[in-house]
């Protein structure tokens, strides 16, 4: 199955996570079934120092699941293998009507682009990537060749997405 993909892109500290957590909420609110995928460019880790499955892992298990009567995870630990390819990890998903990716700043899919005064860089990422369909920005933004939205205004980017991803043409068809 092929998901229905859109990113959050930007500089560190641009709002990259804020605005992901917000359209998650708008978007479900409307109806939709979102999943996430978040890239991290740090080490990680989910599972805490003493618990059953940090014990697993720390043996030398290659895969750990928990699970409860309430979620379930998968931890796979990369040991010499390379970062999986984003399509990888979205592959392995349950059927949702969007996945919204947060990071993946080079991925092949349409994005927004955040823009905060105090992120890390200023470096217009939507110069360089026609994929890059709008800039979210809490301060005024000239010369952009793509619409700018406020970052606060979660409706007009959510109204956005649908329309980016053929969701609003899924819904005339409901």
């Amino acid at each position: 199955m092929t998901h229905r993909t859109f990113g959050i892109t930007g500089w560190k500290n641009s709002g990259k996570t804020t605005l992901t957590v917000k359209l998650v909420g708008e978007l479900t609110s409307r109806g939709w079934k979102v999943s996430t995928v978040k890239h991290a460019h740090h080490h990680f880790d989910i599972d805490k120092e003493g618990t059953d499955s940090f014990r697993h892992r720390k043996a030398g298990a290659g895969e750990v699941a928990i699970v409860s009567d309430r979620r379930w995870a998968l931890m796979h630990e990369l040991a010499d293998e390379a970062e999986p390819p984003l399509a990888d990890i979205i592959s392995r998903f349950a059927p949702c009507d969007l996945v919204l990716v947060e990071g993946y700043k080079r991925e092949g899919h349409k994005k927004i682009e955040t823009r905060r005064k105090e992120g890390r860089s200023t470096e217009r990422l939507a110069a360089g990537d026609p994929l890059i369909v709008a800039v979210a920005s809490d301060y005024p933004v000239q010369d952009e060749t793509v619409p700018v939205y406020d970052l606060d205004d979660v409706a007009a980017l959510a109204d956005l997405i649908e329309r980016e991803t053929g969701l609003l043409a899924r819904r005339g068809a409901k």
